[in-house]
């Protein structure tokens, strides 16, 4: 088959999980022999691959807001025609509407007698939703069950949606058992989030205990998209502020994926302290495939992804309490090592070949 994702903000190496999503998934199936492509909108990087294919009629600032999209796309036509041709010409089996708004889902330029499919990464019930739906996609994909409740609690019919959880593109081994223990005593706690308040680090570094005596380095990355103009850098201003007294502490910029599963695997933990509900978990994910434990906000998917490969904190309770609770956590030594074990098991489906069975299943059923 020939399948094509339409995403507009899709970069090399994008630090956002729904790009992330969609090149490991694109990997998968391309491993199974099928062709695909990714529609993004311009401007080209040297770093695109040839899969990657820009749009003439439409080019996002760096970083861009919703707001952005709108406005340039006052009159859609002339975007709608060169996605509907670009389909045709390319033989296109299966387009794939990767978000109601950056995926185009809400027009739908489809060419006749072309498959379609929505994907929900984001809980919205809005009207570009709906608008979405109202083009009556072949399917309606999401990452977790909890998008499947999340979203059927607010009013929208999800009885016929499918879950196809986010795949991990880079695969290195988890440290031998003597290494892991090395990293439960004395290892760095690891942090990868993007540029965005509701990821929780400034609350973090306001909390940071004095007395944690071991390193602790943040990755903090900026991506192509933002909720409102200066986000990413008022965050980052703002963390850089709040860090620049807590000598254990470093923050890092944004790293390519391929080196995330290494750095996450030289780790003692790692924290996702969202304060808003994670819809799977990418970075949790990633770190449990190395038999680094998760502590977090038992919030959204992370429950259900993570396990008992990790401990979850209640949001309510506050990052001070995320901070106990990692320090008793790191000093339970059984129970660090058995959550370290179950890491590798509780991902051991995400591989990328296995989640494109799965997308393929969802979506074209026997036809693929």
């Amino acid at each position: 088959m020939n399948i094509a994702f339409v995403l507009l903000t899709h970069n090399p190496d994008e630090p956002a999980g729904i790009e992330r999503s969609v090149a490991a998934l694109a990997e998968g199936l391309r491993g199974l022999g099928h062709q695909t492509l990714i529609v993004a909108a311009g401007p080209a990087t040297a770093d695109d691959p040839a899969h990657l294919i820009r749009l003439s009629s439409l080019a996002l600032p760096r970083p861009a807001v919703e707001e952005d999209l709108t406005r340039l796309l006052t009159d859609p036509a002339p975007v709608e025609a060169e996605v509907r041709g670009l389909l045709a010409s390319r033989r296109v089996d299966l387009v794939c509407w990767v978000d109601a708004v950056w995926g185009l889902g809400y027009l739908s330029p489809a060419p006749p007698g072309t498959a379609t499919a929505l994907m929900v990464h984001v809980p919205r019930t809005d009207g570009p939703l709906r608008e979405s739906l109202r083009h009556g996609p072949g399917r309606v994909v999401t990452v977790s069950p909890f998008m499947i409740r999340e979203l059927a609690g607010q009013g929208i019919d999800t009885t016929s949606w499918a879950v196809v959880p986010n795949a991990l593109l880079h695969q290195v081994p988890a440290p031998v058992p003597a290494a892991r223990e090395e990293l439960r005593r004395r290892g760095p706690v690891r942090i990868l989030a993007r540029a965005e308040p509701h990821k929780g680090i400034a609350e973090l570094l306001r909390t940071f205990p004095a007395d944690l005596g071991r390193p602790v380095e943040i990755v903090l990355a900026q991506a192509g998209f933002e909720y409102w103009p200066g986000m990413q850098r008022d965050v980052v201003n703002e963390c850089h502020a709040l860090a620049k007294d807590l000598p254990q502490l470093r923050l890092l910029p944004g790293m390519p994926w391929q080196e995330v599963p290494a750095f996450l695997a030289g780790a003692a933990v790692t924290v996702i302290s969202s304060t808003s509900p994670e819809t799977f978990g990418n970075v949790a994910a990633e770190a449990l495939s190395v038999g680094t434990p998760a502590v977090g906000y038992g919030l959204g998917n992370l429950p259900d992804l993570v396990g008992t490969a990790g401990r979850m904190t209640d949001l309510d309770q506050g990052p001070g309490r995320l901070w106990r609770d990692l320090v008793g956590f790191l000093e339970d030594r059984t129970g660090y090592h058995a959550a370290s074990q179950q890491g590798p098991r509780r991902v051991a489906g995400h591989r990328p070949a296995e989640v494109a069975r799965a997308f393929l299943d969802a979506t074209v059923g026997s036809r693929s």
